[in-house]
């Protein structure tokens, strides 16, 4: 087998109220609603398709490192550190659940959002190489 995985097209999140959850992501993220029922929604948010998935309570993507941190299983990445101190700015004003822009000791700076089931993502000042060559620069 010669042929690669080429991209991650969709990302699956649990979410209790599917209807709460997509107005959430269209109005504080600007994401685009393609399809809703009881059970899902799927939604385009940077560049992939997100399904917004009915779970129980109590359930979100985090899980826990071997140190017992809670971890995030998304990066969205952003196109420099103003972006990303714009965007940290906005989501406080739309009063996402965020963390402090923090320096982790690798090329650009982070920080981390929560969205209404609690579920964690990360944001990054950099863009992957691969994206800008092929979408910004290509």
């Amino acid at each position: 087998m010669n042929e690669k995985l080429i991209r991650v097209g969709t990302t699956y999140l649990p979410v209790t109220n599917v209807e709460l959850s997509a107005e959430w992501y269209v109005n504080k993220l600007g994401a685009e609603l393609n399809y809703k029922d009881n059970d899902k929604a799927i939604l385009n948010l940077a560049s992939q398709s997100i399904f917004l998935v009915k779970s129980r309570e109590n359930q979100n993507s985090n899980f826990y490192d071997f140190y017992g941190n809670e971890q995030f299983s998304i990066t969205f990445e952003v196109n420099g550190l103003d972006a990303l101190e714009s965007i940290h700015k906005d989501f406080i004003e739309k009063e996402i659940k965020s963390g402090d822009i923090e320096n982790r000791g690798h090329a650009g700076k982070n920080f981390v959002f929560y969205d209404i089931d609690g579920n964690k993502f990360d944001v990054w000042s950099e863009l992957s190489p691969i994206f800008k060559e092929k979408f910004i620069l290509g």
